[in-house]
């Protein structure tokens, strides 16, 4: 399988109506740019964001440094090197940041007119831009205030009846994938104390030989193998328009009902369903918006078995990175 190649295409584009300081434009610009263009093919490429110093203390703690004078002297776009090497030796790869910045923006960054692009598509074409072995970075970059930020902008997808048709999992995307599952590391700021492993931990997705899909969460801990064996909390996955605790628009839902799922097969090596464990018996539904291609961003509502029981979030909202060459091509 042939992976993106990192190098920066020339043609890539970038948010456009953005209004940039003289401050912030590298020595070789002669004047700041105002951009008032409504499409969106016409934004600006994104090398021309990294000749931008940006430096800012944010606690993603990923500063933003990309000088022209960090590349090499070639003039060529293709030239440029996916990365740039700091001072200490770390290496910052541009289009993560890319990610990050857009996220975050500083002011000069943030759109004169938000109305006149969806961020969801701009947010979506950045994702593309990194390379499926290097999206599992964004796990480490983006803390919780910037994954419930990219659950906000996911949802501005659905105003773009193209991209909405758009899905971040090759294996729900089609019922005739050849994958049979597929692997996600996960994170989220965290929920009750009894299940803080919530904030890193993996879930899988998979299709049985009926055709219906399922998933499981896996916790990371060194600790949990006898839990993830005697509590494999599975899920079904199913589509659904939005939230039912806030009517919001989403994609999908991870239903965990009891636990107890009269599953067909199963991926080999995968334990048998059984009894969830609390909270995840009081009615835990995840979910689920697609973000970019193999990323997903997610809310965990417990919803409650009891019908005076007031829906309330189990964690902050998650960040969901498809494993790279996580395909389990065989099941059980």
């Amino acid at each position: 399988m042939q992976y993106p190649q990192a190098a920066a295409a020339p043609e890539r584009a970038c948010a456009h109506n953005l209004a940039l300081a003289p401050s912030i434009i590298s020595q070789s610009r002669q004047r700041a740019f105002h951009f008032s263009s409504t499409k969106f093919g016409s934004a600006i490429p994104s090398s021309s964001l990294r000749s931008l110093s940006i430096s800012r203390l944010a606690n993603h703690s990923a500063a933003v440094r990309a000088s022209s004078s960090s590349f090499s002297t070639s003039s060529s776009p293709w030239d440029d090197k996916p990365y740039q090497v700091l001072p200490n030796g770390k290496i910052v790869y541009l289009d993560e940041q890319d990610v990050v910045t857009f996220l975050d923006p500083p002011v000069e960054l943030i759109p004169l007119d938000p109305s006149s692009y969806n961020p969801a598509f701009y947010l979506w074409k950045k994702i593309e831009d990194i390379p499926e072995e290097r999206r599992h970075r964004l796990l480490s970059l983006l803390n919780p205030r910037l994954i419930s930020q990219a659950w906000e902008i996911a949802g501005t997808r659905y105003d773009n009846p193209k991209l909405v048709e758009k899905s971040g999992s090759s294996l729900l995307a089609t019922r005739n994938s050849e994958t049979v599952a597929e692997f996600w590391k996960c994170r989220t700021s965290g929920g009750p104390l009894q299940i803080a492993w919530l904030n890193f931990f993996k879930k899988v997705v998979f299709r049985t030989g009926d055709g219906k899909a399922y998933g499981r969460l896996i916790r990371e801990s060194v600790f949990s193998g006898l839990s993830n064996s005697f509590y494999p909390l599975y899920f079904t996955v199913s589509e659904l328009k939005e939230v039912i605790s806030t009517e919001e628009p989403c994609d999908l839902a991870y239903e965990f009902k009891d636990g107890i799922l009269d599953l067909p097969d199963f991926p080999r090596g995968f334990p048998k369903p059984a009894e969830h464990p609390w909270p995840f018996n009081d009615e835990i539904v995840i979910y689920v918006r697609h973000a970019g291609p193999g990323v997903m961003v997610g809310q965990a509502w417990q919803e409650g078995k009891a019908l005076q029981q007031v829906p309330k979030k189990l964690c902050g909202e998650i960040l969901m990175v498809k494993e790279y060459l996580s395909s389990q091509p065989h099941s059980g």
